[in-house]
Formats: C-alpha cells, structure tokens, sequence
C-alpha cells in the first residue's frame, strides 16, 4: 500500500488520490457501437453479442418463471432464511424513505404541491461474472418494489455452460422480481433501453457492472434513467490508536477481494498502526480464496494516509469521499458529524462493512469514485417522480398576476405575459368566458405590457 503523510501544514488534494476517473476510451466506443447495433437490429444484434461474448444465448431470453421459482428449492435452507432475514430489514428500512404527495392551500384559495409516482419501470442489472450478488437483486429490487413501480425487471448474463446462478433466481423470487432475462453486458443495456422484439424497453436502468455496462449505462442516459456510473469498490477505514490491527486488516480485505480495481484507504493519526496492520494483511491474505485478487487491490491501489492530527485526519477523509467509511476511534459516534462525503459510514469497532452489504437495512448501491461529494446510496427516491401541482384561485391571479407580467416583459416574452393579461382581463369583466372573444383580443399589446418599463442601466466591466 502506498503511504502519504500529512505533515506540517499539508492536507490530502484529490490529486494525491491518483483517480483514474472517467472510463477509457476504448470501452465507451466499443459500449456504444453495441447499444447503437442493439438499437437497430434488436434480437438478431443480442444474440450475436451474447455469443461472442458470454460463449452462451438462450433460445429465449425470457427465464420462466418457474425456473426462477424453482431456485428456491436448489439452496441451501440456511441461505434463504439469510436471504429473507436480508429482505425483510431492506424492506423496513426503505419504507421509511417512503415520500408522501402534500398539497398546501394559501389564505387566497390558491393550492400548490407536489403529486409523487413511481416511475412505470425499471431493469436492475446484476453482474453474472467473477461472483455472483444476489445481495444485489435485494438491494436494487425492494426500494423500486416500495416505491411501487409496477414492473421491475431482471437482466443478468448466463455461465458459458447456459446455467444461471441458483442464488441469484432465489433472491429474485424473494425479492418479487416480475421477469428476469438471460442477458448481459453493454447489449442488455441497449436492449432494456430501446426494447426489442423480445426484451421490452424500461423508464430506469439500476444495478453496477462492468466497464463497459457502465459505459453503455452513460450513454443511453437521458433516454432513460440511471441510478449512477459506478466504479470499483472503496472502503476508507479511520482508525485511531485504540483500533485493532487484524480487524482493520480484515476489513480492508473485505473490499480488496472484489476486484483486483479496488481501493482500500486507511486513514490514522497513529504512527505505529500502518504497520501492525500490513503485518495482519500478510497473515490474513495468504489464507484468502481470493488471494491473488485481494493483493494485486492492496499492492496497486491501496493508500495509506498517515495524518499529524485527527482533524487533519477527518479533513482527508472528505477529501477521499469514500463509498464505504468505517470509523475505528474512541467515541467514533462524536465524530459523525464532521463527516460530510461518504456514501455509508459504519460506527464503531462492530459495524462491520459487510453488514451493510447484507443485511443492516440501508442500501449497498453507492457512489463511488469520490462522487460521494454529489451523489446519494440508492433508494426508494430514485424510483419515484415529482410533479408540480398548481392551482390558483381567481383572487390569486389578481395578486400574482402583475408580478409575472412585469418578468415576462423584462424577458422579452409577451405571450408569456398576454396569457396572464388575458385572464386578468376576464376577471375584471366579471365573467367565466368572454362574451366577444374577438373583441377581447383588441390591443391585446396593452393587455400584455400594460405599462412601459424603464430601461435598465448596463453594468460594464473594466
């Protein structure tokens, strides 16, 4: 891990982060080239891509639905009662994210507010690669079916062999996933995103992936919705003196081991932690399944951040804005609120990062990346829409009126202000419609503008 101490007066810049931000250019090219073929050719492009690059193509996309049924009965008992024990504290959490539609009536009679609704569909992508997330189906699926949209789908890749992961079906019937497709890669996301003969198209696309799933999740942004263009998995661990090393070390390799792109931050104002907790790593790592993966994270992309002072040290920390924060200090809760970026923050020697990942409750779809500066973890928010409503009574036109027509003039937009005018017009005639609409519309230039304003002074610059 690489180490950067902050002394003196010095404090942690992004650049000192190395960050290797947007996505290359290659993989966003190649993304959407696919998802503009996809757009085309529908079905005929899927297939070929599916064959090319997962080595396998269902005769139909479509898993049925007693397949994924069927899944419950292929896992091991004490797996499905985690996974319902994992559902049902996701679910409790995200309902109380629920938004309400509130309207609110001003003393003239006029009512404003806002009517919220689910989005009409969404496509939560689950990778089908180097492991297999049914965490995620949970986590992507039960705020969308909170929030009530009435189709959440599935898109996840076959193995090369055909098979899907037992897993994943299970979490997706737990979960009440409505259709689930064998498909993946940046194709799935064309294909969920313009519909084609066979995968009808959705209004949001959820859920993390490759490189090239989060390019074609950039690209066909804005004709749908995305959650977010999530990178590698971060953890930032703050410790102090009274943190232990081998639980440090623990749940630095807790992220290590996902990807060989991870990045794991420890972040002390002890001198002597560093290295009892690289000595844990090197006792723990060799033991690890994972090992090759977890080492080439730690050798390539682990930082360690030694600071002169615990404010310098919390000061580092948002400058990081770590998708996973773990507090390992005395009275950790203290310093909650000098937190301001991070996407979760764990509390404490026993709040272990993976309980998040499973089965605390809040959502483990998080921004990466340092996007923790801007970004919110997924929830039940990011499956509804707002609309404004607006009602105003007569009285409040004649109070508010005069006000827009003076903007809309001061913009250079006379229908803008004509469309008030013409009511105020209406209102001071007395009537619900005109009796002579035609001679309403005479000098209507007055009815609009009805007073001239003063031409404003021009600020000029030196």
């Amino acid at each position: 891990m690489r180490t950067i101490r902050l002394e003196g007066d010095r404090r942690l810049t992004t650049a000192d982060l190395r960050r290797s931000g947007a996505l290359p250019r290659e993989v966003t090219e190649a993304a959407t080239a696919i998802v503009e073929d996809v757009r085309a050719r529908g079905d005929e492009a899927v297939q070929e891509y599916c064959l090319r690059f997962d080595g396998a193509c269902a005769s139909s996309f479509r898993v049925p639905t007693e397949i994924v049924q069927g899944a419950l009965d292929m896992v091991d008992p004490s797996f499905l009662e985690a996974l319902e024990r994992a559902h049902a504290q996701i679910r409790d959490f995200h309902t109380r994210e629920v938004e309400q539609s509130w309207f609110t009536t001003k003393a003239d009679g006029t009512i404003l507010g806002v009517k919220v609704s689910p989005v009409p569909s969404v496509a939560v992508y689950v990778p089908g690669g180097r492991a297999q997330y049914p965490s995620t189906v949970l986590m992507d699926t039960v705020p969308a079916k909170v929030a009530g949209v009435p189709r959440v789908i599935m898109i996840t890749p076959p193995q090369r062999d055909g098979s899907l992961s037992a897993y994943t079906l299970a979490a997706a019937a737990v979960a009440g996933v409505d259709e689930v497709y064998a498909v993946g890669g940046a194709q799935a996301i064309g294909a969920v995103a313009y519909g084609t003969e066979s995968i009808p198209a959705v209004s949001k696309i959820v859920g993390p992936g490759n490189a090239y799933v989060a390019a074609a999740k950039r690209y066909v942004s804005g004709d749908v919705g995305i959650d977010m263009v999530a990178g590698p998995s971060e953890v930032c661990v703050l410790a102090d003196s009274t943190a232990d090393p081998a639980v440090v070390a623990a749940d630095l390799m807790a992220q290590a081991e996902h990807d060989p792109m991870a990045t794991c931050y420890l972040v002390t104002c002890s001198e002597e932690l560093p290295a009892r907790v690289l000595a844990a790593v090197e006792a723990l790592v060799g033991q690890s399944p994972r090992e090759e993966i977890t080492r080439a994270s730690l050798d390539d992309n682990g930082v360690v951040v030694v600071a002169s002072t615990l404010e310098v040290a919390i000061d580092a920390v948002n400058v990081i804005a770590p998708e996973h924060l773990e507090l390992h200090c005395q009275n950790a809760f203290e310093l909650v609120g000098s937190i301001q970026n991070a996407g979760a923050i764990f509390v404490g020697p026993w709040s272990s990062e993976p309980l998040g990942d499973y089965v605390a409750g809040p959502n483990h779809t998080l921004p990466t990346g340092g996007t923790a500066t801007f970004s919110n973890p997924l929830g039940v928010y990011d499956f509804v829409k707002r609309s404004s409503v607006i009602s105003y009574s007569a009285e409040g036109l004649a109070a508010d009126g005069p006000a827009v027509q003076t903007l809309a003039q001061a913009e250079g937009l006379w229908a803008h202000a004509l469309s008030v005018g013409m009511r105020r017009k209406l209102l001071a005639e007395g009537g619900e419609t005109f009796a002579d609409p035609m001679a309403a519309c005479e000098d209507a230039m007055r009815c609009a503008w009805p007073k001239t304003l003063d031409e404003p002074g021009v600020p000029k610059l030196r």
